[in-house]
């Protein structure tokens, strides 16, 4: 079969196409990014290069985070993104995580990267804990507006309230830890479990997603839903009918965090990656989405999430988080774990 005619100009932009798409790094890059949030940050990627391609592999934190301890003896992933600092304090201990110091590093707050020089990992942006509450569901059930943690126990939100998973979840796996921070861990035998003990009366379904119960509150299927401000604003930006509230005791909260996976095959393209991420460029992007970002006085205000959101985070030890991660999870699992939802 004969080929068409190709002028040669044609011919040899053809082929320096095709030289370009070859030459294109593939960066596999594992991440518990919201998928809204994926392609804004991919494309202000590839504004400063190009000459990386990006593929993703999403899915929550607890499923990610098991997945690279999962592949730890055969690692796939070049690089982690979006993934709770809790996690990746875990992976670090377990040897897994190359030490970089990005550029722009050192306007990140100490507080948002680990304090190794270089460090592991490095926070991208804050994510915390928001109730999301149904208000048109609630008028029809003379259900009123809790204002604590202390008050979704009580007997009237029987049944009506969804939170996350903390095994599949990070979102539930911040509060859980906020929780035991807030009213005691004892090893099963504090207050923070008293509190959960009581709550678990009042669960209609514990997630796998950390997003899902806010959506669940936003179209009705709950009257209150335990999630985290990011979808919750978005939700309520959309003319969603819930409140967002912010329990007085103080809220669990993670780092959205970077990290480079040690034996990376593509080590300068996973280092692009991460100058970008450190960037004032990406926490511009973060903070479209995010009230607090790791680099201060970069997050325009959120119009749904209060001005002092940031003095009433719980003080949070990743180091802690991660170190107790396998304790506190088969303890919430043999307590109530009944009344997850299925997995897929």
């Amino acid at each position: 079969m004969r080929l068409p005619f190709l002028p040669l100009a044609a011919l040899a932009l053809c082929l320096a196409a095709g030289t370009a798409a070859a030459q294109k790094t593939q960066l596999l890059v594992y991440t518990a990014l919201e998928t809204d949030q994926l392609k804004a940050y991919q494309e202000g990627f590839n504004k400063v290069h190009p000459e990386v391609e990006i593929k993703w592999v999403r899915d929550s934190t607890g499923v990610i985070t098991a997945k690279l301890l999962a592949e730890k003896g055969n690692p796939q992933a070049d690089a982690i993104m979006g993934v709770a600092a809790s996690s990746l304090a875990l992976l670090d201990k377990n040897g897994m995580l190359h030490p970089y110091a990005p550029l722009n590093l050192d306007a990140i707050m100490s507080q948002y990267r680990d304090k190794k020089n270089p460090p592991a990992w490095f926070g991208m942006d804050v994510w915390g804990a928001t109730v999301c509450f149904n208000t048109v569901e609630a008028q029809k059930r003379n259900i009123p507006k809790p204002e604590t943690w202390k008050d979704l126990t009580k007997p009237i939100y029987k049944g009506m309230i969804v939170m996350p998973n903390p095994a599949s979840s990070g979102t539930g796996y911040f509060d859980v830890t906020a929780w035991l921070t807030l009213f005691g861990d004892d090893n099963g035998k504090g207050g923070g479990w008293k509190y959960m003990d009581a709550l678990h009366e009042n669960i209609m379904q514990y997630t796998h997603s950390g997003s899902k119960p806010c959506v669940m509150a936003g179209n009705g299927e709950a009257v209150i839903g335990i999630s985290f401000e990011y979808r919750a604003n978005t939700i309520k930006a959309k003319g969603g009918p819930i409140d967002l509230i912010f329990p007085k005791e103080g809220l669990g909260w993670d780092l959205e965090a970077f990290a480079i996976h040690k034996g990376t095959k593509k080590l300068e393209a996973a280092q692009k990656l991460a100058n970008w991420a450190a960037s004032k460029d990406a926490m511009m992007l973060y903070g479209k989405n995010f009230a607090i970002t790791a680099q201060p006085g970069v997050a325009a205000p959120l119009a749904n999430v209060p001005k002092d959101y940031e003095q009433r985070l719980v003080k949070m030890d990743f180091n802690w988080a991660a170190e107790n991660r396998e304790r506190i999870l088969d303890e919430w699992n043999k307590r109530y774990n009944a009344k997850s939802e299925p997995k897929k």
